[in-house]
């Protein structure tokens, strides 16, 4: 199954508990989940800002992600990175920027090896 075939109800629920659960665990800093995954909170919440098109700010979207002011959850929670944790944060944004620059270039090549009756607007000519 795709993940644009789950019902967006489904994928609703789905990240309310990812964010409720990233909520709670307060020990897992955020370069810690970029070093592991790729993205962190900040991500997430600069997700949402980007899907709401301009109905929500940075800040609103950080305060949803994190259950208050982004700067209130650092001084509560927020550790000082280590630099071990900051290189592999580091590394696993390369990873990131290698993934996207694949994604962007196949994007690119599949309209130009599709043929003419694909790729142009009103089939053959």
């Amino acid at each position: 199954m795709r993940i644009e075939d789950v019902p967006d109800d489904v994928a609703a629920a789905a990240f309310r508990r990812l964010v409720h659960h990233l909520r709670h665990r307060t020990d897992a800093q955020n370069v810690d989940l970029m070093g592991v995954s790729g993205f962190c909170r900040n991500c997430l919440s600069d997700w949402i800002a980007e899907a709401s098109h301009g109905a929500l700010g940075k800040d609103a979207a950080r305060e949803a992600i994190y259950g208050m002011p982004q700067a209130e959850w650092k001084a509560r929670h927020q550790t000082e990175a280590t630099p071990e944790q900051l290189a592999r944060m580091q590394d696993s944004v390369a990873r990131n920027r290698q993934e996207e620059a694949l994604d962007e270039a196949l994007d690119e090549s599949f309209p130009a090896s599709d043929p003419p009756s694909q790729s142009e607007p009103g089939g053959r000519r």
